[in-house]
């Protein structure tokens, strides 16, 4: 139960703390943090609960972290549902603050987006669901090659924290143009079950692909990264 309650408290932090710097303070008048603020704070959330939970849960907070471990064989299968429940739970429990204090202030509109992932016309750029699809598997797949690469036991100890939370930095400043990143299933879902309706009807793409993209990522390390004998 620790180890659940972790993942619940973790990925809370990186929905609030991803999506609330996109919702509260992107476009704030005058000291607004824009695209590059929004990308850091995601990669800050990640890399502060390396720290504070990782040696407790491993903190995945992310239902296609815990998937692309398991695929990679870092991570038993009878964890997963345990793991995906506690996850989704902390994004939407993540929602549920960040809507209390967004509505706040006059003037606040869930049509706006919420931070919610979308493509089509509720891509920031508009792009395509193709381009989506394949922006996301892409994505999801180099953050799981990063991440089982730095804690690898044969990597530097002590730094995987850094490189995870800076390449999720990096994802982001790529991809939010196309689909206001999401490269974690309860991230999006913590979201987009207070936009609803559209937000719901896309909801399937940020699981689907997510997960694939994790699966694909542990695949190719399992193949470069297995030591030859």
């Amino acid at each position: 139960m620790q180890r659940y309650a972790a993942e619940f408290i973790g990925t809370f932090w990186l929905v609030l703390g991803g999506c609330g710097s996109a919702v509260l303070a992107a476009a704030f008048p005058d000291v607004g943090i824009g695209l590059l603020g929004v990308s850091l704070a995601f990669g800050l959330t990640v890399l502060t609960m390396a720290f504070a939970i990782g040696h407790i849960s491993g903190c995945h907070l992310n239902p296609a972290v815990s998937v692309g471990l398991w695929a990679g064989g870092r991570f038993p299968a009878k964890d997963l549902p345990p793991y995906i429940v506690a996850q989704v739970l902390g994004g939407v429990a993540a929602g549920g603050v960040l809507y209390l204090i967004a509505s706040g202030t006059a003037g606040f509109d869930l049509t706006a987006g919420f931070a919610s992932n979308g493509y089509g016309v509720h891509s920031p750029g508009g792009y395509s669901m193709l381009a989506a699809l394949v922006t996301e598997v892409v994505m999801t797949m180099m953050f799981l090659l990063v991440i089982l690469g730095s804690t690898d036991e044969r990597a530097p100890k002590g730094f995987a924290p850094i490189a995870i939370g800076l390449c999720l930095t990096l994802i982001h400043l790529i991809s939010i143009p196309v689909t206001n990143t999401s490269v974690n299933p309860a991230r999006s879902t913590g979201v987009a079950v207070f936009v609803g309706d559209w937000a719901i009807s896309q909801l399937w793409l940020f699981w689907v692909a997510p997960i694939l993209g994790a699966v694909l990522g542990a695949v190719i390390y399992r193949f470069i990264g297995s030591e030859k004998k």
